[in-house]
């Protein structure tokens, strides 16, 4: 369509940009977008969990080095994260490791060091009152911790954790420098192999991600919000 913005390339290869090859082929698109965040979620979510109560502990010889590795992974850039993991993991475990899953190693690496702080800042926010009269009860401090002090933290970590994965879906876009054929992989290659569409592709993929992100980003200001009400009873 001369003058104007020209669709047509977007609808051609609508397939390609949800899901790839899938199923016949591998998945690729928006599909594989999701499923690198979800997966590196859910690592992360128990990553995070780990490293955020090490963080905690009173122990100097177990929370001085687990701060330090935290803060060591917050101060890399998440690209130079995902090249390490596409070198060093198929070092360290002998043989080819699948993109993906250095991808998901970094993202959930990366994810988990940001996730700490959220459980640290959520188990720091609990009323030292709580820990006190969960002892008084004879409950050993790491009972008192997992069973009276973490599920509180939890209720106010929730809508924290939804903003950290609308974030893990955007940093996803960073797996094209490896290869993997996510959204923003897939949209190269299509402009690539049409080479006059570039303006129409793009768009359409920031308009993608605007939509996945505002959907969790709306998800989490229900959830603060349902929570707080719940809070208030």
């Amino acid at each position: 369509m001369e003058g104007g913005l020209d669709f047509g390339v977007i609808w051609t290869n609508l397939t390609y940009f949800m899901v790839g090859r899938y199923p016949g082929g591998p998945m690729g698109g928006v599909l594989l977008t999701l499923y690198l965040a979800v997966v590196s979620l859910i690592i992360s979510f128990f990553g995070g969990m780990i490293l955020g109560l090490m963080c905690v502990v009173r122990n100097p010889l177990i929370r001085y080095p687990t701060v330090a590795v935290v803060n060591l992974v917050r101060g890399i850039p998440l690209l130079l994260v995902i090249f390490w993991m596409y070198f060093l993991l198929p070092f360290v475990m002998g043989r080819t490791t699948p993109e993906s899953a250095t991808v998901i190693a970094a993202l959930s690496l990366f994810t988990s060091a940001y996730m700490s702080q959220i459980v640290q800042a959520g188990i720091e926010g609990i009323p030292k009152g709580q820990t006190e009269a969960a002892l008084s009860t004879g409950l050993h401090p790491w009972h008192a911790m997992v069973f009276v002090v973490l599920p509180q933290a939890l209720r106010n970590m929730i809508p924290s954790f939804v903003n950290q994965f609308v974030s893990m879906i955007k940093d996803t876009s960073l797996a094209f420098i490896v290869g993997v054929s996510e959204l923003t992989q897939v949209a190269t290659q299509v402009n690539n192999r049409t080479m006059i569409y570039p303006a129409e592709i793009f768009l359409f993929i920031a308009i993608v991600y605007f939509i996945i992100c505002f959907a969790f980003t709306t998800l989490s200001r229900w959830l603060e919000t349902r929570l707080a009400w719940r809070k208030a009873i």
